[in-house]
């Protein structure tokens, strides 16, 4: 793999805009690596032709430097629209989608930072579950091991970031999908505080508070540079906000107190040797002059799982009604998507407030637990990756699988209120498959959080770690 391939993306940003490279140069390099790994992986889909990429590349060597990604490739998560590339969602729906004729804000704010987009990034169906997988493009396998998941639902962009096919990426997170495949990679995914980037302002802007766009990144620094771009209140939204400046990364972390959720006293079924793993990473900590203890269950697992489920299964009913209810579009709709709508169309607006009353009883006793620590952590992912050909774990440690979701209950309590959280790297265990933490912050904390995962990035010995790709 070419040597610039390697570096962090603030590096290469840095280097165009003194014009040490080109972007002509990282260009081609890049286009080399998709045609030598994605064709093994099928993380990116929808890519422009190469003639087009140079012509791109090179127009940006002529003009002056846009912002912090100028002259970046660029794959998006094809959940969003990019101008003049389709948006299939992995949907046979959307099989057959045109160009889309504008950008989503998100990708409107990387584009106008000089990133060039050159492609998508694979994802489940609508984004649903977290394995990356779908009739339209097929599945994306790990970059460590090619026959298992790349986890989801940002697998595309987690595999491209690891394997060097792009510097930077961007994703989005209801349910663990910038947190599961980031731990899967052995890379560092990031959802931010709810509302510190926007969505589109089409449909509800007050009710739906589950999903959040995002960055990944092979280092905090990268994650922060792409956050930077990409949030900032959108004027046309009610829930929004700014983020505060990010001078510095580096921080003493001195006396910082850190909260090990675990398996939240047994309550979240894991396979063996994730909590191992997890534990004998979280020493990082004691050598950065930080305090760790376990924590009990702060809150009751089952309830947590009751609102989250209702309030999911309301938001997905809220965005695929018009696909179930028609008949010519139904059946083409995958069987999750289909139970997820049918059960949000069933709820009852008390059905909803309940579920709220308990989301709400959870922020509070959450913010009494950040009186005490810091940060809270728990696993990414409540197994290791496993075969792709799965269509999502039946069972963890003898324990049923009850929904196509549950086995990704791990990721609820910080999604469920919209607490910023950091994935960081974990390491391996015995099988040589990664796994990471959340490093889940107090609403509004996403400075100290990245300043949290830079410390962990320049002490984890395995942070650097890439999969060799044959």
């Amino acid at each position: 793999m070419n040597e610039l391939l390697n570096r962090d993306a603030v590096d290469l940003a840095a280097m165009i805009a003194r014009r040490e490279i080109s972007a002509a140069e990282l260009m081609e390099a890049t286009l080399a690596r998709i045609d030598e790994v994605n064709p093994k992986l099928n993380a990116i889909v929808s890519q422009v032709d190469g003639d087009t990429a140079m012509d791109m590349a090179r127009a940006a060597d002529k003009g002056p430097v846009k912002g912090p990604m100028h002259g970046l490739p660029l794959a998006i998560k094809d959940l969003a629209d990019a101008k003049g590339l389709p948006t299939n969602m992995g949907s046979p729906v959307y099989k057959d989608a045109g160009p889309a004729p504008k950008d989503d804000i998100m990708v409107a704010r990387m584009r106008g930072a000089g990133a060039l987009i050159i492609g998508k990034t694979n994802t489940p169906e609508f984004g649903l579950g977290s394995h990356t997988y779908n009739p339209v493009w097929g599945a994306t396998r790990n970059a460590w091991d090619p026959l298992r998941s790349a986890g989801g639902s940002s697998g595309g962009a987690a595999v491209a970031l690891t394997t060097g096919m792009m510097p930077i990426a961007d994703g989005s997170d209801m349910m663990g999908s910038l947190r599961n495949p980031a731990g899967w990679a052995n890379i560092y995914g990031y959802r931010p505080s709810w509302g510190l980037v926007p969505s589109e302002p089409e449909g509800d802007a007050f009710l739906h508070q589950l999903s959040t766009a995002g960055p990944m990144g092979r280092s905090p620094a990268d994650v922060a540079m792409t956050l930077t771009v990409q949030a900032g209140h959108d004027p046309r939204q009610p829930h929004g906000r700014d983020l505060p400046d990010i001078e510095h990364l580096n921080a003493d972390l001195k006396g910082k107190r850190i909260g090990w959720l675990g398996d939240w006293g047994g309550g979240l079924p894991m396979d063996a040797g994730i909590l191992d793993t997890c534990e004998s990473a979280l020493k990082i900590f004691d050598d950065l002059g930080c305090t760790v203890e376990k924590v009990a269950p702060p809150f009751q697992l089952e309830l947590l799982w009751d609102s989250w489920i209702t309030l999911r299964s309301w938001s997905i009913a809220a965005s695929c009604a018009a696909l179930f209810l028609d008949e010519r579009t139904r059946d083409l709709l995958k069987p999750e998507a289909q139970w997820e709508t049918e059960r949000g169309l069933k709820l009852s607006a008390m059905d909803v407030h309940r579920a709220s009353v308990i989301r709400s009883r959870w922020f509070e006793a959450a913010a009494k637990l950040f009186d005490s620590y810091d940060v809270l952590v728990l696993p990414t992912a409540q197994v290791w990756p496993f075969p792709v050909e799965w269509t999502w774990p039946k069972e963890i440690a003898g324990i049923t699988m009850d929904t196509y979701h549950r086995w990704m209950e791990v990721v609820v309590p910080a999604g469920l209120i919209g607490l910023p959280c950091l994935a960081v790297p974990a390491g391996f265990g015995a099988a040589g498959l990664p796994i990471g933490l959340q490093l889940i912050g107090r609403r509004g904390s996403d400075v100290a959080l990245l300043q949290m995962g830079q410390g962990w990035h320049e002490a984890a010995p395995w942070a650097h770690l890439r999969p060799e790709v044959t």
